[in-house]
């Protein structure tokens, strides 16, 4: 006879072979949802009492008994048997050891709605953990803008990774700061779309019993519950959804990790790393290595796979559940603990940094990255910006090109002279960029109050 401790022992006379179980079985990585599949479970049991499926008695005993086993769980004691497949199977076999009446527990129910019912539960919990997570990185990069904002530190603005114009180095971090504020929304907008119970669904056509999927989703705190049994099972579009947002903060992540190894070689020097987040070498001593911001910088890769794995996991999958689904928990498991991991520690990193102002001023304040400035000049005084572009280009070539300073060639040119050559001071260009959203100390101010509102808003 089949292992009578398998849910689906029934349909066979032979115990599967051990590949099959090996293959089978989720436990080793869905065990983290025990809580979660508990609290379905008490939700599921309670309901039907409420239907009149269980007395009040056997309700009694059924949660006693999941609050042990929640207990044993959390506690480290809990006695994993070979014939667990999944956390599902494990929690309802060892309530039935503490008491018979928890036979019923699967009573209207499919480990197909019950599964898909744990995942979302996970989900929401996972995104309000790293909505929090993402919301501290951003105060702190508001923090550290806001500083800057009153030291007035300055740097060069890049395109294609050459100087391009000056900014504030407030404006350059509250950059990042938006990024990551889109990052919650669309956090939130899957949340939104997750929050939908589906215990009730069954296995995929509902029951012929008297349930009440709405008082389930009730008790779980779910805003909503499904429509329709097929789409019910096997939906992973939230998962999908929060695979994806997650890739997005992992790559604005890996942007943020990737500009903190340049401004901390000693090409760039604009910053100094504490001693907390960076590492040494094993042979050359005088090495101080950002390996939090390259680590920021190669998860993302990491996260990019286990979205791109998963969606093709369900490119071909007919309705309604297949095990294929079995393969949502890992990437997802992985995308979040990763995501926390490397956020945790980017924010440290960058609330310990110490800016090197003089450096950033130094390399903001080249006169070829005024170039901008001065076609501005010209075209304030009517020249096309297109004529004024060639006129400023030639001076910058004939500069570059012979052993004549910027300065000289434009405070004798007729059509810019002194008033002119003025706009190649330390500090000026940066200050004059005061358009809305842009990189002058004017316009910064009143960025980091909106920044400042937005963020206070979502607290």
């Amino acid at each position: 006879m089949a292992d009578g401790n398998t849910l689906w022992y029934g349909r066979f006379e032979g115990n599967p072979n051990q590949a099959l179980r090996e293959l089978n079985d989720s436990l080793p990585f869905d065990q983290r949802m025990f809580r979660e599949d508990i609290a379905g479970s008490r939700a599921h049991v309670e309901m039907l009492c409420e239907v009149g499926l269980l007395n009040e008695s056997e309700l009694s005993e059924i949660l006693d008994a999941l609050d042990v086993v929640e207990k044993e769980i959390s506690g480290g004691t809990f006695q994993w048997a070979a014939t667990d497949e999944d956390i599902h199977t494990a929690v309802e076999r060892r309530a039935t050891e503490i008491t018979a009446a928890a036979a019923k527990i699967h009573t209207a129910r499919s480990r197909n709605d019950q599964v898909a019912n744990d995942v979302r539960l996970v989900v929401l919990s996972e995104i309000d953990s790293l909505t929090r997570i993402v919301h501290s990185l951003v105060q702190t990069l508001l923090h550290r803008a806001e500083e800057a904002h009153q030291e007035g530190l300055y740097l060069p603005g890049y395109t294609h990774l050459q100087r391009a114009q000056p900014v504030a180095l407030a404006h350059h971090l509250a950059a990042y700061c938006w990024m990551f504020l889109r990052d919650i929304d669309r956090l939130a907008e899957t949340r939104r779309r997750t929050d939908v119970s589906v215990l009730g669904a069954g296995a995929l056509a509902g029951t012929s019993l008297p349930i009440k999927p709405a008082s389930v989703a009730d008790k779980l705190g779910f805003s909503d519950v499904f429509n329709n049994s097929l789409d019910a099972v096997s939906d992973r579009d939230f998962v999908a959804d929060l695979l994806y947002s997650l890739t997005v903060v992992g790559i604005h992540l890996s942007k943020l990790g990737e500009e903190l190894c340049l401004w901390a070689s000693s090409e760039f020097n604009y910053v100094e790393l504490d001693d907390e987040f960076a590492t040494g070498s094993s042979m050359m001593p005088q090495k101080k290595n950002p390996d939090v911001a390259e680590l920021a910088r190669g998860k993302a890769g990491r996260l990019l796979g286990n979205l791109t794995g998963f969606l093709a996991t369900q490119k071909g999958l007919p309705l309604t559940y297949n095990k294929d689904l079995q393969e949502d928990k890992e990437p997802l498991f992985d995308s979040c603990d990763t995501i926390r991991l490397t956020t945790i520690a980017l924010t440290g990193m960058i609330e310990s940094l110490k800016f090197n102002g003089h450096s950033m001023s130094a390399s903001a304040d080249s006169q070829e990255i005024a170039a901008t400035d001065l076609a501005d000049f010209l075209v304030q005084r009517g020249l096309p910006f297109r004529e004024a572009h060639s006129v400023i280009a030639g001076l910058v070539r004939e500069s570059l090109d012979s052993d004549a300073e910027l300065t000289d060639l434009v405070n004798n040119h007729p059509d810019l002279g002194p008033e002119a050559a003025r706009l190649l001071q330390p500090g000026v260009g940066w200050a004059r960029r005061n358009s809305h959203g842009g990189g002058g100390p004017e316009a910064v101010t009143e960025q980091l109050a909106a920044l400042k509102a937005h963020v206070e808003s979502i607290s």
